[in-house]
């Protein structure tokens, strides 16, 4: 099963190549150049990134059918599923930090296997749950299992691409471009598996859900090492008082986080611009698939073309600047008034620059969190990187979503948001180059 995705994805990242080498060469180089980094990528990193993959296909095969189940075979109130589905996001995002800081102190296989077993036995007790209750303890089992297995997870990944990095193979945000395409795949394919056992019912979603963390749980069992070479792991307390006093980490969680608050415009602003354009939100589902797509089939080229031009702060600062430039489209566009395909313009515009500016920024961050993590504390920086921006998103929806409702000038809400992240580039630290690597000691 592993060796058939291992495939999948490789050929998969063949594919995804640009059409021409920047020196005019033909196509066939990129897409060698593609396949060597797939190649030369260790056993212990082609795992992870094979890991993200079935993770999203675990995780999206039962969540977009969540709420309909909670209100329809439950017969929750329609703010109770509300609720039930904030408890998931908390016990998930808000808990990144301490699932990274056991991470740091166990390190990552102990983590990764309690998290696969969380979710197995959440998926599980959500399929056969009846009552609130038992949903929402599901719920909060679901959620926290990602909160111990993905820090885990993205943090070795982070740590791997800098020895990669240093090992003379290319940018670090390769491999984790790489390992952002995994997870649009599963994403992507998630529901479409969910969608297909939703003809037999909710609960047969719930065990294939579970069944392919018992896959990866089996996949961890046997091939992750029991000690990762150069991961060093930390007894010592005090590491998050640490963290709150580290003023450039914090800067990069507070530009990350507005990052990911105009990333969920897409479920916020976007929704009601798709329904003032089309009078419907129909078309809201094929411009969610335009996202996935731009992420599956450019991502890679995208950061290679990037990675081999601007440093990390550049990249960051040119994907949020992208970012603010898809709400100024639509707030351009806003006093024309159009509808119908013209007035989705706009609405698509905002999509594909969101997208593009999602490319440069994510494996940016991901790869500047290395640099900023004390020594042995990648796991807990990676968790609060996610916590800390997971914290700036909820204040900032409830802002956002205050504003779209007033009775200002439509171009204005759209306008305010572009700002975001635009004066987000000055909050972007200045790099320091780092003379050892992350969580390591010397050699591999």
């Amino acid at each position: 099963m592993t060796g058939l995705i291992s495939h999948v994805l490789a050929r998969r990242a063949t594919r995804t190549s640009g059409d021409e080498t920047p020196d005019g060469g033909t196509p066939e180089a990129p897409r060698e150049s593609t396949w060597r980094l797939w190649k030369e990528l260790s056993p212990l990193l082609r795992l992870l990134i094979l890991t993200q993959l079935a993770f999203n296909i675990g995780f999206y095969a039962v969540l977009p059918f969540l709420a309909e189940h909670l209100g329809t075979a439950i017969g929750m109130a329609g703010w109770l599923v509300g609720f039930v589905l904030g408890l998931r996001t908390f016990s998930q995002q808000g808990l990144f930090v301490v699932g990274g800081s056991l991470v740091d102190r166990y390190g990552v296989r102990p983590v990764v296997l309690a998290g696969c077993v969380l979710r197995i036995a959440g998926f599980a007790w959500l399929g056969y749950a009846a009552a609130s209750w038992a949903v929402i303890g599901a719920v909060l089992v679901i959620g926290f299992a990602a909160a111990l297995f993905s820090p885990a997870v993205e943090s070795e990944v982070a740590r791997q691409a800098v020895v990669w990095e240093e090992d003379g193979h290319g940018s670090r945000t390769r491999v984790l471009a790489l390992f952002s395409v995994a997870g649009q795949i599963g994403a992507f394919a998630g529901p479409l598996l969910g969608a297909l056992l939703l003809a037999v019912d909710f609960r047969t979603v719930c065990l294939a859900g579970a069944a392919v963390f018992v896959l990866v749980l089996a996949g961890h069992l046997w091939l992750m090492p029991q000690h990762i070479p150069g991961r060093v792991r930390v007894r010592e307390r005090g590491g998050a008082r640490v963290l709150l006093r580290n003023r450039r980490f914090l800067a990069l969680c507070c530009a990350y986080g507005t990052y990911l608050l105009a990333y969920n415009q897409l479920y916020l602003a976007l929704p009601d611009e798709v329904q003032r354009a089309a009078g419907s939100q129909a078309p809201l589902s094929w411009l969610f698939a335009l996202s996935s797509v731009l992420v599956v089939f450019a991502q890679l080229p995208v950061t290679r073309w990037v990675g081999d031009r601007l440093d990390l702060r550049r990249s960051m600062t040119a994907g949020l600047l992208l970012i603010a430039s898809g709400f100024a489209v639509v707030a351009a566009a806003r006093p024309a008034g159009w509808t119908g395909a013209a007035g989705l313009l706009p609405a698509a515009g905002f999509v594909v620059l969101l997208t593009v500016g999602q490319m440069l920024v994510v494996p940016a961050a991901r790869a500047w969190v290395p640099d900023l993590a004390a020594e042995g504390r990648i796991g807990l920086y990676m968790g609060a990187l996610s916590s800390v921006s997971g914290l700036i998103v909820l204040a900032g929806s409830a802002a956002t979503g205050s504003l779209l409702d007033t009775d200002l000038p439509a171009a204005v809400p759209w306008l305010v948001l572009a700002a975001i992240p635009a004066l987000a580039v000055a909050l972007l630290p200045r790099r320091e180059k780092r003379a050892r690597r992350p969580d390591s000691t010397p050699g591999r």
